[in-house]
């Protein structure tokens, strides 16, 4: 007898190649980003809502997409976890990166197969070659990098709320959200939601993708 067919089926996926920079749909010539393909890098330091702002913003867009987070990916190592709170080593660096690379590979290939996709990720002005630099390379020049930089004093009474190796000390959230003051002046898009809840700061999101769009920052 002839084998039986294959009757699990088998859809090839196209592969995920460097994302490029987004246009507006040549239908209306408009930047609403809303109804876009997009790939998003919201930076910002621990505490300023990017994981919730990210989450948001993905689940209530008219066209399919994701929302990648750095640290998840990260604690998917389960034995051998590098904490950095428990010091700063070469484990805890080699971990980031692979999380970072890992990301990358996923946001290419959602985008190759027409999901959009938002990351979040603590990238440092002053540390180009890998934050930055490094996200462009994993996942290509269409990442539209946007700040998300609230004020100091509501930084740390987010991070107080938070539980877990997640949670840092007053002292380390302060010294990275004194590193982050170095966007200011890079050309990127900020946003301070300060004084904006999740809802509110999803909005004003679009708005500033809209211009990303219209005018793409030079990173």
């Amino acid at each position: 007898m002839p084998p039986s067919p294959d009757t699990t089926g088998h859809i090839q996926l196209p592969t995920g190649d460097p994302v490029a920079v987004p246009s507006p749909p040549p239908a209306t010539g408009s930047a609403d980003p809303t109804g876009i393909t997009l790939a998003v890098l919201l930076i910002g330091p621990a505490g300023a809502g990017k994981t919730s702002v990210a989450r948001y913003w993905a689940e209530r867009r008219r066209v399919p997409t994701a929302h990648i987070s750095l640290d998840d990916v990260r604690e998917w190592v389960r034995s051998g976890f590098a904490d950095p709170q428990s010091g700063w080593n070469d484990n805890s660096e080699a971990q980031y990166r692979l999380a970072r690379r890992t990301c990358g590979f996923a946001a290419r290939n959602f985008l190759a197969n027409g999901i959009s996709c938002i990351l979040d990720d603590a990238v440092f002005p002053d540390r180009p070659v890998v934050g930055l630099g490094g996200w462009k390379r994993h996942v290509g020049p269409g990442l539209l990098p946007i700040v998300l930089l609230p004020g100091l004093e509501i930084v740390l009474e987010r991070n107080a709320e938070r539980r877990g190796n997640r949670r840092l000390s007053d002292e380390e959230v302060a010294r990275i959200h004194g590193r982050m003051a170095g966007w200011y002046g890079s050309g990127l898009p900020i946003i301070d939601n300060s004084q904006l809840d999740i809802a509110e700061t999803a909005r004003v999101l679009d708005d500033v993708l809209a211009r990303a769009i219209a005018s793409p920052p030079q990173w």
